[in-house]
């Protein structure tokens, strides 16, 4: 509560933005949760809108070529001071942020392994299993480049549309779909992991940027929200998704190109692997790095890492944040040093013209 000038208590009003789609409604009625319970004096009020993401559905999100496809929006309502803040899934949010706006928050990580949900008329298989033509759904370049390589036999198919559109094509009647290939983590916090027929580990199918992970946006100098925000943040999840989101800031790349990552910590000693690959996933090229969070790597790093990644957290420390975008980057370098550049860039050429 907050006393008003003649005297009498006001409820303290938090305007929360959000996507319209029922995974994202879940997704912030998570995060609004979590708020609550930090700060029980606060009301805060859900506002739903519809992104340009979730407008174009007939066209795959590869060769839209906007990098703010759910997020421009809500940014917009955030800059007007039509809402406090926003929730994101983490792999929709770009890597560079508009200017005066930061990430206030990344909360504690879901799987974010990709997951197989097979049809009925397959049931028990996985993907090595299904017989060969069989038609798979997915909206990702990233997932096509990697499966391909390991199941030619497979034909893949872009499908768009939230969760449950998807998996009503998946289960209409003489539907060309054998199986689709989804973000775990969505189908988790939609109360669905039990379709879930495969989980895929990194030596088949490696992980998008900040895949199964939440974040908060809201506006750089907001004291008052980023001390809200705080309280939610998980550090482990902080430290990979900070390493993951340089890796590919460096690299320039987007839902364009097929990029993709693995993270661990443990025992402040943090992993990262990254590949890069060609559209039909015939040239890759993959690094690993580690690095011990705790040992830091220099003031003149520290102030490049604040003046560039738009992340305003108070835990992890600075330094250690900074450390776990050294090795994104540093991953980045390596992969570019090797000519990874080169092969980006006609993975792009090719999106564009097919």
């Amino acid at each position: 509560m907050i006393q008003s000038s003649d005297g009498k208590e006001e409820v303290r009003l938090v305007r929360v933005g959000t996507r319209k789609s029922q995974l994202a409604r879940i997704q912030t009625d998570l995060v609004v949760e979590k708020l609550k319970t930090e700060n029980p004096d606060i009301t805060y009020e859900i506002v739903a809108m519809t992104t340009t993401g979730d407008q174009i559905l007939d066209v795959a999100l590869s060769k839209i070529g906007e990098k703010s496809l759910f997020t421009k929006e809500l940014e917009r309502a955030l800059e007007r001071k039509e809402v406090d803040l926003v929730v994101h899934s983490l792999k929709d949010l770009p890597t560079a942020l508009p200017a005066g706006f930061c990430i206030g928050t990344i909360l504690k990580r879901e799987d974010p392994r990709d997951a197989v949900v097979i049809a009925e008329q397959h049931d028990g298989k996985a993907l090595a299993m299904l017989p060969a033509g069989s038609v798979i759904g997915t909206s990702s370049l990233r997932r096509v480049a990697q499966l391909r390589r390991l199941y030619p036999h497979l034909n893949f198919k872009d499908i768009r549309g939230n969760l449950n559109t998807r998996l009503r094509k998946l289960d209409a009647e003489g539907g060309p779909y054998a199986a689709l290939v989804l973000a775990a983590a969505g189908l988790i916090r939609m109360g669905w992991g039990h379709r879930i027929s495969q989980l895929l580990s990194p030596d088949i199918c490696m992980y998008a940027v900040g895949q199964g992970a939440l974040a908060v946006e809201t506006r750089v100098g907001d004291d008052d929200i980023l001390s809200q925000l705080s309280k939610l943040t998980d550090p482990s999840t902080a430290l990979r998704c900070v390493a993951e989101r340089a890796f590919l800031r460096k690299l320039e790349g987007g839902c364009s190109v097929p990029v993709a990552v693995h993270s661990e910590l443990e025992n402040y000693q943090l992993s990262l692997m990254g590949v890069i690959l060609s559209l039909d996933g015939t040239q890759a090229m993959d690094n690993k790095m580690v690095v011990d969070v705790t040992k830091g790597i220099g003031n003149e790093v520290k102030a490049n890492f604040a003046s560039r990644a738009g992340i305003s957290l108070t835990t992890p420390s600075l330094a250690e944040l900074a450390t776990a975008d050294w090795l994104g980057t540093s991953l980045a370098q390596s992969l570019l040093g090797k000519g990874a550049a080169a092969v980006l860039e006609q993975a792009r050429i090719e999106n564009a013209s097919t």
